[in-house]
């Protein structure tokens, strides 16, 4: 199964809800269906309320003709979603995973490594969750599972100094990639959030320019409402990319956009299902086919 037709299954109820919305009404696409699709998609206000005041004014002055709107609205969906640059340093390549608990940082972590190992690299996940005894117990059983080592400390221990002795040790083994798990933390904590530019200033000191990327994770069924995390996380932890988890259980995949407009920050991961290999690159021209495909 190709990346769109796994992104197709996994906005299935996005795009049915998005479709049957559009389908509505008259044959051409009316600009107050688009601004309340993409609404109730979770696109964001800003982006359907611009594309509806667009479309119309393209539908008065005839310069978009009936059968033209589908492939107009696909190719301004595209536009406003960031292009991902590829991310470059190390080695080792160092990733750092922020995000609020319950988002699933931490299977994406392992997720994530393992795609890099597939892809035949030497990868290290490093415990710096150390607030929860079970999220390192939970990223050693997916070491155990997949064969890729996991540095981990006593819970309590200062994750800092967790990040420095893990870097430290995937220097010496020439490690290609280390994937960092960090403490679950609500973005109005700022005690947490100081911590956590510690974290990325200790990474800087072991490895030249780390952290490579910072990857947040976010929750696609919490739709729009993850956009507050975002925000401050893009502040403080220097996030340079999103990873957007459970997008097979939520009907507000448009999140995807919002993300993208209101943030400015591409979307680089997505969660399609719970298996290992249910993490895909995010592919801009895959997502904007999957969502459109029930609109004629």
């Amino acid at each position: 199964m190709n990346v769109l037709e796994r992104l197709r299954r996994a906005l299935g109820g996005t795009a049915a809800r998005f479709g049957q919305f559009l389908a509505e009404g008259d044959a051409r696409l009316a600009p107050q269906a688009l601004e309340e699709a993409l609404i109730l998609a979770d696109a964001g206000v800003e982006l359907a309320s611009e594309l509806a005041a667009e479309l119309a004014a393209l539908q008065a002055s005839k310069r978009l003709a009936a059968g033209e709107e589908r492939q107009w609205l696909a190719e301004r969906l595209q536009a406003a979603l960031p292009v991902a640059q590829e991310a470059t340093g190390g080695p080792p390549h160092v990733v750092l995973v922020v995000g609020v608990n319950g988002s699933g940082k931490t299977t994406t972590v392992a997720k994530l490594a393992a795609w890099w190992q597939s892809r035949g690299q030497r990868v290290l996940m490093v415990a710096a969750d150390t607030f929860r005894a079970a999220a390192i117990e939970q990223l050693e059983a997916w070491g155990q599972r997949l064969d890729i080592p996991v540095v981990a400390q006593r819970a309590g221990a200062d994750p800092a100094a967790v990040v420095f002795d893990a870097l430290s040790l995937a220097v010496a083994r020439q490690v290609d990639v280390a994937v960092v798990d960090t403490a679950g933390r609500l973005q109005t904590k700022h005690n947490l959030m100081a911590e956590l530019e510690k974290v990325r200033r200790v990474c800087g000191r072991v490895v030249p320019q780390a952290p490579h990327q910072v990857l947040l994770t976010l929750d696609a069924t919490t739709g729009s409402n993850g956009l507050a995390q975002a925000r401050e996380f893009q502040g403080r932890a220097g996030v340079s990319g999103v990873v957007l988890t459970k997008l097979d259980g939520t009907a507000k995949g448009g999140v995807i956009l919002a993300v993208g407009r209101q943030l400015g920050v591409p979307v680089r991961w997505v969660g399609v299902g719970e298996g290992v290999d249910d993490l895909l690159p995010f592919d801009r021209s895959a997502f904007v086919a999957a969502l459109l495909e029930g609109v004629a």
